[in-house]
């Protein structure tokens, strides 16, 4: 081969050479640029992401909030003074209407049955307070005194809360409404209930459709006839017999219902009380609620009736003692202050 043909293949090899060097360059270069568009599209999602999610994590707390302030709105519409020292304990107040009222509607409504029921959140002990339904009050707000089952007709649960918190001194945290109908069909399911009556009750209103009829003696009673040992009045102690049957029967409900064998009839319990009982506990309520309850002591609870004595002008009036009410709310809570209620 002459020197110029070597030139030749010497030059067209430069060339390729070149050509394959641009090549590389050109495909490093696209693959850089392919490499930057991909990590710059996967940063644009990523923080689309972290905006969606930071949008809805926002969104989220927005709601929450808005829900806690409704939460917090209604509860300061119908509870009443506060007192930090009763922090310890959970005080619902239980109100039982009279015969065909319904929990929903107060017009015309009474609240024939009255409790107050307080579990100390630490030790699970519950304490029980008895007001006579005709115990006599001055509603706040109202220029006139009443029975204080009408307080509920004027201004239902809300007003009925208020009026205890005034009467006792201590807070009302939670109210429960039920009428006979829900009693009934609670203590049915839970199978009844063991009582002792403690004398024949014989009593018929056919107006009222009230029909009375129990034996003296140890009895289990089903729904309907547990309703009829609470609404009995004995002639010779009227309301106040009542009131201390009332106590008796919370004191064996509470031992039926830590029974063991009251276990699987809990979901028919809790979907009775979801239907026909009026309460304002609500979600926020929940976790409290159920660590409270999950700590109820067996004990039998402590019960009172609200301190006073029959009016001397109308023996059917029940005239509150304050200062035996006080003493008695020293002596149920020693912990808690009762003053500035």
């Amino acid at each position: 081969m002459g020197k110029r043909q070597e030139d030749n293949v010497t030059w067209r090899h430069i060339e390729q050479k070149k050509r394959e060097l641009a090549r590389l360059r050109r495909r490093r270069f696209l693959r850089r640029m392919l490499a930057l568009i991909i990590c710059t599209v996967l940063l644009l999602l990523a923080a689309g992401g972290v905006y969606a999610l930071v949008r809805g994590t926002e969104y989220l707390v927005q709601e929450y909030q808005t829900m806690y302030a409704g939460y917090t709105e209604r509860r300061a519409s119908w509870q009443g003074a506060i007192n930090p020292s009763f922090d310890g304990y959970t005080n619902v107040l239980v109100l039982g209407l009279d015969d065909g009222a319904d929990p929903t509607n107060t017009e015309g409504a009474k609240a024939d049955t009255i409790l107050v029921l307080s579990m100390e959140n630490g030790s699970g002990k519950l304490r029980c307070i008895t007001i006579p339904s005709d115990t006599w009050v001055n509603p706040p707000g109202n220029a006139h005194f009443m029975r204080i089952r009408s307080v509920y007709t004027e201004g239902g649960a809300p007003l009925m809360v208020r009026e205890v918190n005034q009467l006792l001194g201590i807070p009302i945290h939670q109210y429960v409404v039920l009428d006979l109908k829900a009693f009934s069909e609670l203590i049915d399911a839970l199978g009844g209930i063991d009582i002792y009556v403690e004398s024949d009750m014989d009593y018929e209103d056919p107006e009222a459709g009230l029909n009375i009829h129990l034996k003296q003696g140890y009895q289990h009673l089903d729904g309907n006839q547990a309703q009829q040992y609470l609404r009995y009045r004995s002639p010779e102690l009227g309301d106040v017999g009542r009131e201390q049957r009332q106590q008796r029967f919370v004191k064996a409900l509470y031992q039926q219902v830590m029974r063991l064998e009251t276990v699987p009839k809990l979901p028919l319990i809790a979907e009775t009380l979801h239907k026909n009982v009026k309460t304002s506990a609500e979600v926020f309520d929940s976790a409290h609620l159920a660590n409270v309850v999950r700590r109820l002591s067996s004990d039998p609870p402590q019960g009172i009736i609200l301190p006073g004595a029959p009016s001397l002008g109308d023996d059917t009036v029940w005239m509150p003692d304050q200062d035996g009410i006080r003493h008695a709310m020293q002596e149920l809570f020693p912990d808690a202050s009762t003053a500035g209620n």
